[in-house]
């Protein structure tokens, strides 16, 4: 099994188990060992479909102003969880191929192999939701077709970006590229590098 061969799977899950009971408030419960690539692959995704969900609800134009503004506190905590966890994943990849010597015309990658799996975890959220559209009974036929045609795409988008990860991975493996982690410094969520925080003091 290749390792988004196991992604996938494991994103998947993470996805249906959030649709049991389909609630932002639900809690993390994850079925995989402490530590793992697994658990952090599943909380990633995880993450990433409360986050779906809480797009959706703040779109909502009734919502009251006091109500969104909190949501917007949790999106950017979430934000922040999910850029955590993709230097947490990278981090394990360093670890991972931390014996590897890169060959003397190795070649740096545009991403890191996590962040290039953080869009293969949205793309999962995608097909689940666009699934979603072609089954729906109440929609129009014209709606069902434009959403097959656009899961369609998402699957072979899917299929690509898995493999090019792989290949990536392969390539990390081999010597033939390799990978560096650079931190996001995110400057917003900072009190010291925000201007509209730290001129509040």
């Amino acid at each position: 099994m290749t390792f988004t061969n196991e992604a996938n799977q494991i994103f998947e899950r993470a996805i249906n188990d959030y649709h049991v009971l389909d609630n932002v408030d639900t809690p993390l419960n994850n079925p995989y060992q402490k530590d793992s690539i697994q658990n952090s692959l599943y909380k990633k995704c995880w993450i990433d479909t409360v986050q779906w969900h809480y797009e959706d609800i703040i779109r909502d134009p009734h919502i009251d102003p006091v109500e969104a503004l909190a949501l917007k506190r949790r999106i950017d905590r979430s934000n922040q969880d999910r850029t955590d966890l993709v230097e947490e994943i990278d981090s394990w990849f360093r670890q991972h191929y931390s014996q590897v010597v890169p060959q003397a015309d190795a070649r740096l990658n545009t991403e890191s192999p996590a962040w290039a799996i953080d869009r293969l975890s949205i793309l999962a959220l995608k097909i689940y939701h666009m699934q979603e559209q072609v089954n729906r009974t109440d929609a129009e036929p014209e709606h069902i077709t434009k959403c097959k045609a656009k899961l369609d795409v998402l699957l072979e988008q899917q299929v690509d970006l898995s493999l090019a990860i792989d290949q990536l991975l392969e390539d990390i493996e081999a010597g033939r590229k390799y990978m560096k982690v650079y931190r996001q410094m995110k400057m917003y969520n900072d009190p010291a590098t925000n201007p509209i925080l730290y001129n509040q003091k």
